[in-house]
């Protein structure tokens, strides 16, 4: 294991270090050189005192700790949580785990702020913003963080963000936030979801129509630039958008006019715009699918948001967020989650992000089964973990690389038809793969909905 993870690192382009021992660790971290991570591997009935000897993990910031660990183990538990140790990665792991944790760790040392010999001693803080309707931003680790904080900055100019992340991750959240510190706030928010409105009809939602413009027009009807005028519009999942109203949103982007369909003169309006999509833009771009010069318009800033699977930290703090406002509309009491149901909750992968996380407490609360949760999250959990990497002793070193190369692909492309709703067409993009390929690795990896 020590190798398979060693030859990855380097080949990433990192300098890596294997030893067998906490002391080979230390004598490693009492050198010149600098960390910036240490994987710390728990193997069950190891003498745990010396893997956290405090000689060794003083020399290293605790936020730069991860432990591996086997499922089910939790001997480590105490200890970790004494040194305040919060990033755990259980075996067996994909390629992409490490990635995302050599992603996280680069994240979390630049914003921390600690120097490396010292750890924070208090547990990290979170941020809670009420909303309207009844909905919340939370942000509770290092990368939600930041997002808050260009939030801020973003929030207070009348520049047009474009909002990129996965379905169900919150980006309409963010653009509340958005509207909600700007000058606009006292304004109207109007969201509209280009992909839920027919192409034909969507034109007419946007701007408007006068009476008499089409069978069934019997009075006029302001658009949705019109009712968000002096505030802001968010133009929800505008990757799904027609080449045609693409052409005619950049002209109304351009000048601030528009006319209503049957109308003979145009309507000028002052209206902030923000734009989300899950579409890849670039991808659609290189296809002929979006429209490069609309793209530069309402892309002058960008925010991405991650997915739950890369805040896992956060997911207890949003359950029971979830729990005390949907209990009532549950008609239930607030109740807690066992340690056991929350652990399992952190370990799984949720595809649909918040929208899964949501639908996961709501049916929670009105069953009150909490045995039948957690089976089924740990039945999800160890069956995508059946795609982990194979022991190389098994399939020797060309073997482990195929196996890797296989299992990642047939998990991407799961991930992708999930998040896309299994709309096969906007998976294909989403992978910057052909249609073609993507039916026939479909086929290939007996992959179904």
């Amino acid at each position: 294991m020590r190798n398979l993870i060693q030859n990855f690192l380097e080949a990433e382009g990192h300098e890596a270090l294997c030893v067998s021992s906490s002391d080979e660790a230390f004598d490693a971290l009492r050198g010149n050189m600098e960390w910036d991570l240490l994987l710390l591997d728990v193997v069950k009935d190891e003498d745990l005192d010396r893997l956290f000897a405090p000689s060794l993990l003083q020399r290293i910031g605790i936020e730069r700790v991860c432990l591996l660990t086997e499922i089910g183990d939790t001997s480590w538990k105490v200890q970790a949580k004494s040194w305040g140790i919060n990033r755990v990665l259980s075996k067996p792991f994909l390629r992409q785990d490490l990635e995302k944790l050599i992603s996280e760790s680069a994240c979390s040392q630049a914003t921390s702020g600690y120097p490396p010999s010292i750890s924070p001693k208090e547990p990290p803080s979170f941020h809670l913003e009420e909303l309207d309707d009844h909905g919340f931003f939370l942000a509770g680790c290092p990368a939600m963080m930041q997002l808050h904080k260009n939030i801020g900055i973003l929030a207070t100019v009348d520049y047009p963000v474009l909002i990129l992340g996965e379905s169900g991750v919150g980006k309409e959240v963010v653009a509340r936030l958005l509207h909600k510190y700007h000058v606009r706030s006292g304004k109207k928010f109007v969201n509209v979801n280009t992909a839920a409105i027919p192409s034909e009809l969507l034109e007419s939602e946007l701007f408007g129509y006068e009476a008499g413009a089409f069978t069934g027009a019997v009075k006029a009807k302001p658009g949705s630039f019109e009712l968000a005028d002096q505030g802001t519009l968010l133009l929800d999942e505008i990757g799904e958008m027609s080449l045609q109203m693409q052409a005619k949103l950049l002209h109304v982007l351009q000048d601030g006019s528009f006319s209503r369909l049957g109308a003979r003169s145009s309507t000028h309006v002052d209206v902030r715009i923000l734009a989300a999509t899950n579409v890849n833009i670039e991808v659609a771009i290189n296809e002929k699918r979006f429209r490069e010069d609309l793209y530069y318009r309402i892309s002058a800033f960008t925010l991405v948001v991650p997915s739950l699977r890369d805040r896992r930290e956060e997911i207890p703090l949003l359950i029971e967020q979830m729990i005390n406002r949907g209990s009532a509309s549950a008609g239930r009491e607030p109740c807690s989650f066992s340690n056991r149901l929350i652990e399992a909750a952190q370990e799984y992968h949720w595809p649909g992000n918040l929208r899964e996380l949501r639908n996961f407490v709501t049916r929670l609360l009105v069953l009150q089964d909490q045995d039948s949760a957690y089976e089924d999250l740990r039945r999800k959990t160890q069956t995508k973990s059946t795609q982990a990497i194979t022991a190389p002793s098994q399939l020797g070193m060309k073997g482990v690389v195929n196996d890797v190369k296989h299992q990642t692909e047939s998990r991407m492309i799961k991930e992708a038809l999930t998040a896309s709703g299994w709309n096969r067409r906007r998976a294909a993009s989403n992978l910057n793969i052909s249609y073609r390929a993507l039916l026939y690795k479909i086929q290939q990896h007996g992959l179904s909905a």
